[in-house]
């Protein structure tokens, strides 16, 4: 699993703590330049906290010669509320179309309908209730049967590492991004068997 990081510390020292794959989650909100310009990267959209067009498009612009090593652009949302995040994606999506995109599955998500020909990745995100739900599970493992990457955001402990493995490709968290004492009590003997077997 990969572990997507918003990060100015070093990728290498965060891969070191927590024992897996780590690579760059940029969003509008830090503006972080890429450490690694070749690798692999995902952008997020900033919503969780307070969503900025401006800011966001000024990211896409500034690393749009690199969208063929981006796995995914969060596609902008409204936290909370499947229904209000399907109507901006439908705003947002064409001017997004040269960017391999994500919907953002909030609250309410198993009720309503998913435009899985128009994404390429489905990010988990909503209330920790939604987010550890049935439903959510349901609609990762509906992604991964449709060969859709699969992210999960707001994983900072070690159960909710666990428990993302079974299904995601990658995730992210804020205090994994921030804590060197996060990052490292997902590295553990149990956690590591898991990891590699």
């Amino acid at each position: 699993m990969l572990v997507l990081l918003d990060t100015s510390q070093s990728l290498d020292v965060c891969a070191s703590e927590i024992g897996c794959e780590v690579q760059q989650l940029l969003t509008p909100l830090t503006r972080f330049k890429l450490q690694r310009p070749d690798a692999k990267f995902a952008i997020d959209n900033g919503a969780f906290s307070k969503f900025n067009g401006k800011n966001f498009k000024s990211l896409l612009n500034r690393e749009f010669d690199r969208r063929n090593q981006c796995i995914f652009v969060c596609a902008p949302d409204v936290v909370g509320s499947a229904r209000r995040t399907l109507e901006v994606f439908d705003y947002w999506k064409e001017s997004l179309s040269d960017w391999p995109l994500a919907l953002v599955a909030q609250d309410g998500q198993q009720d309503l309908p998913i435009p899985w020909n128009e994404i390429d990745a489905i990010f988990i995100g909503g209330s920790t209730e939604f987010k550890l739900s049935k439903h959510a599970e349901h609609i990762a493992r509906a992604a991964k049967a449709m060969n859709k990457w699969v992210h999960i955001g707001r994983v900072n402990t070690k159960s909710r590492f666990e428990w993302a493995e079974q299904f995601a490709d990658s995730i992210d968290g804020t205090g994994l991004s921030r804590y060197s004492w996060m990052r490292e009590n997902i590295r553990s003997e149990e956690c590591q068997k898991k990891m590699f077997v």
